[in-house]
This record gives structure tokens, sequence and C-alpha cells, in this order.
């Protein structure tokens, strides 16, 4: 007799959580990479990527693709709910290619928290793996620690994509039959009244 579905369910997510402790050894046997003290823009003018870190020794660098993408405002959205909780923890700064004052304008439209910095006359999108060439960007996040004499390494990053776990959206979906369907983020919902 085979196994209900709860049952099976049950040993896939043992698989889930066992392939996550995986990653997750990997990701700590990992060499630090050194990184730049960037000089990022704020629209209170420059700033450097060391200052976000505060009072604390870890930093996450929120990976935005900005005004032009709707996916980011889903995983910046959700992010942003859990704000508090990752600052107790780390510093947290969200970065797009944005221009200061339309990046400080699109996060005062969603209600967003974020320190904000933007890599538009800055290297370190590409540097980290998150610009290409042609200068389209990439959504993710790296995590830098500082370490003696002010020596900032990323010490892990990971890409963001539809259907990851970096929003609860994508696996919420899956629990509807018929999973996101052709569901596509959208910058609002709001219908307009006739």
């Amino acid at each position: 007799m085979s196994d209900a579905p709860d049952e099976k369910l049950g040993k896939l997510y043992e698989q889930l959580m066992d392939i996550r402790q995986q990653m997750l050894e990997l990701l700590t046997a990992a060499e630090p990479e050194p990184v730049k003290d960037y000089e990022l823009q704020t629209v209170d003018g420059t700033s450097m990527l060391s200052s976000y870190f505060g009072d604390k020794d870890t930093l996450f660098v929120i990976h935005n693709m900005g005004t032009s993408c709707a996916y980011c405002t889903v995983w910046a959205d959700g992010l942003n709910g859990v704000l508090g909780h990752l600052e107790d923890r780390a510093g947290v700064v969200l970065t797009s290619p944005n221009q200061p004052l339309e990046q400080t304008t699109f996060a005062g439209s969603r209600g967003w928290q974020f320190k904000l910095a933007s890599t538009a006359d800055s290297t370190m999108a590409k540097d980290l793996g998150y610009q290409l060439d042609n200068g389209d960007c990439l959504p993710g996040v790296s995590v830098l620690q500082k370490q003696d004499a002010g020596r900032l390494v990323r010490v892990s990053h990971a890409p963001f994509g539809p259907g990851d776990s970096y929003s609860p959206v994508f696996n919420l979906f899956d629990l509807i039959p018929g999973g996101p369907g052709d569901w596509q983020p959208k910058f609002s919902y709001r219908q307009a009244l006739s």
C-alpha cells in the first residue's frame, strides 16, 4: 500500500529541510570574499557602504532592480514587514540602480522603512555579480561582515527569483490548487473607482 499524500508530503518536507541544512553548511564553509568600501549615493549625499553596518558586524545588502521590477517590489514589500527583526541582528540596506530621489520617492510610496543607497554611480552591483555587462541588474541579497581593521568581506549571497523562499507569496500560492497560475506581480492591486 502506498503512502498517503500527507505522509509523502511529510517525507518531502524532511528532505527539503535536509537539503536546506546541507546548503547552510556549504555557505558556512565558503571562503569570505573581500569587498571594497563602496561610495554610494543617497538623497543626503554620499555614504560609504561600511556606514550601513551601524553598530552591527553583519550587513544585509538587498540588491533590488528598482522601480522597473514588480517582482523586486514583492521581495522588498515582504522584507519590509520583517525589517525590525532583521535589524535586531544585522544592518540592512536596500540598493538599486535608481537615482536617490527616484529611489526615495518609490520607497515612500510603498511605505518601506529601509535605509536606501543608489548604486547608479558605483560598480558595487556589478562587482558583486548583481549587474550584467549590459547594465541590467539582478535581484538578490549579499551578507557582508566587518572584520578587524574595518575590512569588509562577503560571507554569503543568494539570487532572488520567482518561486524562491525569500518571499512568502510564492510558497503560499503553491498551496492553492493550480499554484500561482499565470499570476504576475503588479505595483498596485487597487481597482480604480468608476
